[in-house]
């Protein structure tokens, strides 16, 4: 059975109880969390608890470098690649904390792990393989799935396809870090997203689904209908995430106009 779930951001700083009450009264099972929109000092125990009398179940974490502001996570400065090392290790924690199972986190942002100044593609996409492989223990150890989202180049220029990213996966070689696909991010891919998806099986642990061009579902022509078929195909069971990048014309639109494209 497909399972969906929806990001909150769409909801701006709408608390947390009243997104789930919305979110499940629309048809979703799960909620994913940007924390930015959280605030810097979450209550944990609140939000857990909001979640869970909804009847949702927490998905996870995206967005995740957004705040706090300057966070880098292969600069060549020792000291701030260690501090923004140390924010996912923040959220690893976070993100256990608010789940009731195991959960997930889409390390997309690319403004935070592209090459800086001085700084080669190969030296960045060491500096991103080797923190991942150091994060994995206490991921594993917290029920946390780390997820290496690829981006297109006019976005990031560190792992750009679903097949670089599935490569650092398996060159780590723990559970705890896998990848995932996103159809928005996978618009430079040269291949149909239902053959990437059905290729790279073996390490997509989670799937957004938007237009290409950030609108939500159903508002322009991408074909939703092959991804499902390939996800129903490779027998996936994980969560099938709403992420928008177009807040219009409202967050409760969006949520209901989308599940019923895509059921």
């Amino acid at each position: 059975m497909r399972r969906f779930a929806m990001c909150n951001e769409a909801f701006g700083d709408t608390p947390v109880a009243s997104v789930c009450r919305e979110m499940k009264s629309l048809g979703y099972g799960g909620i994913e969390i940007a924390p930015f929109t959280l605030g810097p000092s979450p209550e944990r125990k609140e939000i857990r608890a909001a979640i869970q009398d909804s009847g949702l179940e927490f998905v996870g974490l995206h967005w995740l470098m957004v705040s706090p502001p300057g966070l880098h996570l292969t600069t060549n400065d020792d000291a701030l690649r260690q501090t923004s090392w140390q924010h996912l290790r923040d959220l690893i924690d976070l993100s256990g904390d608010l789940a009731s199972g195991p959960s997930v986190m889409v390390l997309g942002s690319p403004k935070q792990r592209g090459t800086t100044p001085g700084t080669s593609r190969e030296d960045a996409t060491r500096r991103l393989r080797d923190g991942l492989a150091d994060l994995a223990p206490h991921a594993k150890e917290r029920d946390v799935i780390i997820l290496l989202e690829a981006l297109p180049p006019d976005q990031c220029d560190v792992v750009q396809t679903l097949g670089e990213a599935a490569a650092i996966v398996c060159e780590i070689d723990n559970p705890a870090i896998q990848t995932m696909f996103d159809t928005h991010n996978a618009a430079r891919e040269s291949e149909p997203h239902h053959v990437l998806i059905e290729r790279y099986a073996p390490v997509i642990r989670h799937v957004h689904v938007n237009e290409m061009d950030g609108r939500y579902p159903g508002t322009g022509d991408y074909d939703f209908a092959s991804v499902l078929g390939a996800l129903d195909k490779i027998r996936y069971t994980g969560w099938i995430s709403l992420e928008v990048f177009d807040f219009k014309p409202d967050p409760v639109t969006i949520a209901r106009e989308s599940i019923r494209h895509l059921l």
